[in-house]
């Protein structure tokens, strides 16, 4: 009788445990009936974040040797955040920074094939798709920044009608800043550049002609060589702006900047016209107008930057060499002989005139 009672007892307890199993299963079941039944209209935070940063059905791709992190790249994310916003999700930007996606040359080819949407590119980029442009950074052109500004004023509407028959869409400029020659022997004359193994932009045809001016043998490299090449000795000598100098770290195997700047260096960011051209009218003008602010700003942090990297630079490492008047004398000549040069090969006559005029009454 005990026997029978042990065996009772061991099914009334496993049929208890099975019960509340069941009963466990049923609750988990209900619960996740009303997760899907109510989940929906409950807020949360992530779901909306998701929401924002869906696919817009318009994205652009754009390449940048802007490495994250950088005032150029916080202002570009800036830039990607407010289009989405502002057009609902349907219009967006990827940026692809650090010259992930190669140089000047790489991105242009992949824009060409569609892999990409745009670019973040240099005068030398700039050039290859619209010669003309390269009359921003002739030598010796400008005298100080409201120069510069006077010339987009007069010569954007130009180069932005010409970009567009090229397919390109100027979304903004982004200025680099005025160009210095830096070397790790002290420069004060044309006899002295001379003397140096100078780094050439491999591909760059303005800053050749420049050299050649001054009969200067450089040394072609592409922009990612060069620090290598200054600690190997290939070279000893390079242009850049301050902000340049400091961020690629050239400044490190340098010892002097020739204290006269000898061009400007422009930048921009183009899209894809044909991917441009697949917005409307208003998501057009709301990227434009976005761009217009992002650009404007991105303009002062640059000029800052420029400054504060001169005067970092010149604390420690990089001591500003004096050029004798005459010399400097002698070195605009050359540049204005190169503006010359260049009539019929980067641009015409009548542009060149009109940007001269426009300078010198500027001065007036």
């Amino acid at each position: 009788m005990r026997k029978d009672f042990d065996v009772k007892s061991r099914n009334s307890e496993l049929r208890g445990k099975r019960a509340s199993r069941i009963i466990h299963h049923s609750w988990v079941l209900l619960l996740v009936i009303a997760g899907l039944l109510i989940g929906p209209f409950l807020p949360s935070s992530t779901d909306e974040a998701e929401a924002r940063r869906r696919r817009p059905k318009i994205m652009f791709k754009v390449a940048t040797v802007a490495p994250e992190g950088t005032t150029w790249m916080k202002l570009m994310h800036e830039l990607d955040e407010r289009v989405r916003t502002e057009t609902g999700g349907e219009v967006g930007f990827k940026f692809y920074a650090g010259g992930t996606q190669g140089s000047d040359l790489d991105v242009l080819r992949k824009m060409r094939s569609g892999q990409i949407h745009g670019g973040g590119l240099t005068g030398v980029g700039l050039g290859e798709i619209e010669p003309s442009l390269r009359i921003m950074e002739l030598p010796f052109m400008f005298r100080n920044q409201d120069e510069v500004s006077k010339a987009h004023e007069l010569l954007d509407p130009v180069f932005e009608e010409k970009m567009s028959k090229r397919g390109f869409e100027i979304l903004g400029w982004a200025e680099l800043g005025f160009v210095y020659v830096y070397s790790q022997k002290s420069i004060s004359s044309v006899e002295d550049l001379r003397r140096m193994k100078m780094w050439l932009w491999e591909g760059d045809p303005l800053a050749k002609a420049l050299l050649d001016g001054y009969d200067v043998s450089p040394v072609p490299l592409n922009m990612t060589d060069v620090l290598t090449s200054l600690q190997t000795g290939i070279v000893n000598a390079v242009y850049s702006t301050p902000y340049g100098c400091l961020s690629l770290q050239w400044f490190s195997r340098l010892k002097y900047m020739m204290d006269t700047p000898i061009s400007y260096a422009v930048g921009a960011v183009v899209l894809s016209k044909k991917q441009y051209d697949r917005m409307n009218d208003s998501q057009k003008t709301i990227v434009k107008g976005i761009a217009d602010d992002i650009f404007s700003r991105l303009k002062s942090s640059t000029q800052s930057e420029n400054e504060e990297a001169r005067a970092a630079m010149a604390e420690k490492y990089i001591t500003a060499t004096a050029v004798d008047p005459n010399a400097v004398t002698g070195f605009a000549a050359t540049g204005s002989q190169v503006w010359e040069e260049l009539v019929g090969v980067l641009y015409e006559r009548p542009l060149l005139d009109r940007l001269n005029q426009a300078l010198v009454a500027e001065r007036d």
